[in-house]
């Protein structure tokens, strides 16, 4: 019982801390009675959920303390921050941190004044809190992220508390499956503690309200042992949680055995435990009251500021802190030590952990080339092998993720050394899953990515494949780890974390035989809405330019990488020792594609993507053919950023080197993968905007053949040339028979797919010939 009384005591402490974050501004230890000046002007923060994260976090403590257990703590309620940070504060690692936020009353008192306050630190369990990985600012992605952090850490347990309301999301819902991606030997151990205290911000939650022996079918549907821990009399609940935690470490024993399911908690506690019962006549603990700030306008209303200090005083502070503000002996002999105590995880900052990949040399994977654009390759099938042997050579610390498309992407190479995770039932018509498996698919995108954000920023590496149109599905969890990423490099002491890494493949010009649903380049533009030093784009024309990038994206740190490439066969268009060089710069002029010598051009081809980049040299060579006097230079572009002034972006070109490629006063006509505005967004401070004319998806498709896709968007070839005949000057009435047979052979195109259900075979097997 004694040990009881130790971790009721941190429990107090940490509430204790946890009302005075949201609340206080001075008198931290409350020597003085409270005063309006002591009060913060502006209250911010969520109490609702906040005792019970303490609840857990004390007596967690005690299982890391007597079974030495390595164990990190993923607060799906991230709004709980106060939490997490009175955790961090007690445990002495905030201290340690951010050494000015001393363990004493000075600390306390800039503690407190820091939350929610300006200058300070965010509601959320953010980057600035030790020990965290999971903001949970938008709810959802809680358990995604443990099971991604249990991946290959053997020794590991990750305890993470699921919110009753993020229950309700999709993501989460689908979370509970993770389970059968875990191998019980190579893998750590995720502790879900489902935590229903009834309420969201308004309204009761739908797992708090459903019969108990239904609850407990469900998630032993899902897999689990679930344990009910339930209560609000504090003496009993410590009891009972603490006999319960045996129970359930015990079991984590026997499953890393190989015996039993993964237990998990069902804790159920009044929302705002232990804070005000009423206010104003009206019920606040136990109700959806108590969500946010239990106690409104205390600076203006004396009743309410004497209430706050009754139940600031509840927690008996003068036995918790000394004289001097420092947590009591009683309270510190609850805490484990050194890299043990959860808030200084070094899993918790990954970075600590990281080790560079063994990477193969990536040059000798490269397509050979004997002239440029007369042969094509499967770009996304050469990059599977390099990512086979990426996997052999990092058995524990690289994984690849998708939505059930890895070999969809045409990535199957990596399967002659790795099959996909799976830990649920097989039969003998299954293909390649085993245990251990190196790709995880999943019918989820969501999970993919909370996966792998996971094991990213738990010191690993990985790769997510998917289908272009449907990486949309995680449009809000990129914003959310692009500004985790954001934050995270203002940090000191955040040690960079491998880069996230997207491959977007089966992309808008090739998804032709799935239609118009399946057609959508727009995340690029979502993520060209983050901070310059977080995002780079990348748009490789060929194999050997993927290749490179590739190579790129896997070395680097602190970074959301996409790269968009097509899975159909491409013409090759660069030797490796050209491609390389190529990626190097982000773009270039394709001295063989172009005709202008040391001559200004009449007309720059710009383009960026592989389709664009095919329609543009067949335009080139159809300049080249009808018009040989008029001069053409074609540039491509595989680096988006290198588009922005260096102001903007680090990759950014200055405005000479960028004048000296596209000219000032010449017209130039970009084919682009995505959509047209993006171009005219990232150029339109440039000299001579004004004659820039973008071509790309303008929401126009179907379930057709490519090149009737390409026409749709006017991204064509004979559009392209069309184009140039309306942009150069002079060259209108001049080229007036051309620009008719241009117009004639799109009409003679689309007739003879809509007759044959094909593209002419000129078309569909053009070379560079010239």
């Amino acid at each position: 019982m004694d040990e009881l009384k130790s971790i009721d005591a941190y429990w107090r402490a940490a509430n204790y801390l946890s009302v005075g974050q949201i609340y206080l501004l001075a008198n931290p230890l409350l020597t003085e009675t409270l005063a309006p000046e002591h009060i913060k002007p502006r209250l911010l923060g969520h109490w609702g959920t906040t005792p019970g994260l303490n609840f857990c976090f004390a007596h967690l403590n005690r299982v890391i303390c007597q079974r030495g257990q390595d164990m990190i703590y993923i607060a799906g309620p991230g709004h709980g921050g106060p939490a997490a940070v009175a955790h961090a504060w007690l445990e002495g690692s905030y201290s340690e941190k951010y050494p000015d936020v001393s363990q004493d009353t000075i600390g306390m008192q800039r503690l407190f004044r820091q939350f929610s306050f300006p200058g300070g630190i965010p509601s959320h369990v953010a980057p600035e809190t030790p020990g965290s990985i999971h903001e949970g600012g938008e709810l959802g992605y809680a358990l995604a992220h443990a099971y991604g952090a249990a991946f290959d850490n053997p020794e590991l347990v990750v305890a993470c508390v699921v919110g009753d309301g993020e229950a309700e999301t999709g993501p989460l819902a689908a979370s509970w499956h993770s389970n059968k991606f875990l191998d019980r030997q190579r893998d750590g151990i995720v502790l879900p503690i489902l935590h229903l205290n009834g309420y969201k911000i308004a309204n009761p939650t739908v797992l708090a309200r459903i019969p108990e022996e239904e609850l407990v079918k469900l998630f032993e549907g899902y897999g689990y042992r679930p344990h009910i821990v339930a209560g609000e009399e504090p003496e009993a609940m410590h009891l009972l949680m603490a006999e319960t935690l045996d129970r359930v470490f015990d079991e984590i024993a026997d499953y890393k055995q190989g015996e039993g399911r993964l237990p998990m908690i069902v804790l159920r506690t009044p929302k705002g435990w232990t804070g005000p019962r009423e206010v104003d006549g009206l019920p606040v603990e136990g109700t959806w009251r108590s969500h946010q700030v239990p106690l409104a306008g205390v600076r203006d209303n004396p009743a309410h500021l004497a209430m706050l200090e009754e139940w600031m005083r509840s927690y008996r502070p003068e036995e918790l802190f000394d004289g001097d503000g420092r947590p009591v002996a009683e309270i510190l002999e609850t805490v484990p030590q050194g890299p043990r105590r959860m808030s200084a995880s070094p899993h918790a900052n990954g970075g600590e952990l990281l080790r560079p990949l063994a990477l193969p040399d990536f040059r000798g994977y490269a397509v050979e080339l004997k002239s440029p654009a007369t042969g094509p390759s499967e770009p996304t099938r050469v990059l599977g092998a390099f990512l086979r042997d990426v996997i052999t050579a990092n058995p524990t610390d690289f994984r690849v993720m998708g939505p059930d498309e890895t070999a969809s992407n045409r990535l199957s190479p990596v399967f002659d050394v790795t099959s996909r995770a799976w830990n649920a039932a097989t039969l003998p018509t299954d293909d390649h899953l085993a245990a251990g498996g190196r790709v995880m698919e999943v019918l989820s995108e969501h999970l993919c990515q909370g996966w792998l954000e996971g094991y990213l920023l738990t010191g690993r590496h990985g790769l997510f494949n998917c289908y272009e149109a449907f990486i949309h599905i995680v449009d809000a969890m990129f914003n959310q780890h692009a500004k985790w990423l954001e934050a995270s490099r203002r940090i000191p002491w955040r040690r960079p974390v491998a880069s996230l890494n997207y491959l977007l493949s089966s992309h808008v010009w090739r998804q032709d035989h799935n239609g118009f649903s399946h057609q959508d380049p727009g995340f690029l533009d979502v993520v060209m809405n983050k901070k310059a030093e977080v995002v780079r784009v990348y748009l490789p024309p060929d194999a050997n330019t993927l290749l490179s990038v590739a190579d790129h994206c896997l070395r680097s740190r602190d970074y959301v990488n996409v790269v968009v490439a097509g899975k159909q066969p491409v013409l090759d268009l660069f030797t490796m020792e050209q491609a390389i060089a190529h990626c190097t710069r982000g773009l270039g002029i394709l001295d063989w594609a172009s005709n202008d010598g040391d001559a200004d051009p009449d007309v720059v081809l710009a383009c960026a993507g592989d389709v664009p980049t095919l329609e543009t040299l067949a335009a080139a060579a159809l300049l080249r053919e009808h018009l040989p006097e008029l001069k053409v230079r074609v540039i491509n572009i595989v680096d988006l950023m290198r588009l922005q002034p260096p102001s903007e972006h680090p990759h950014g070109m200055s405005d000479a080197e960028f004048d000296a490629l596209f000219t000032t006063d010449r017209p130039i006509i970009f084919n682009f993968h995505g959509y047209p505005w993006l171009i005219h967004r990232l150029t339109y401070r440039r000299h001579g905007h004004d004659n820039l004319h973008v071509r790309g998806y303008k929401e126009e498709g179907t379930t057709t053949t490519p090149f009737d896709m390409a026409m749709l968007n006017d991204i064509d070839r004979y559009h392209l040339v069309m184009d140039v005949i309306d942009q150069v000057p002079g060259l209108g009435s001049r080229a007036a028979h051309l620009r008719q047979r241009m117009a004639d052979a799109r009409q003679r195109a689309r007739a003879h797919t809509r007759e044959y259900g094909e593209d002419p075979i000129e078309i569909r097997d053009w070379t560079w010939r010239q």
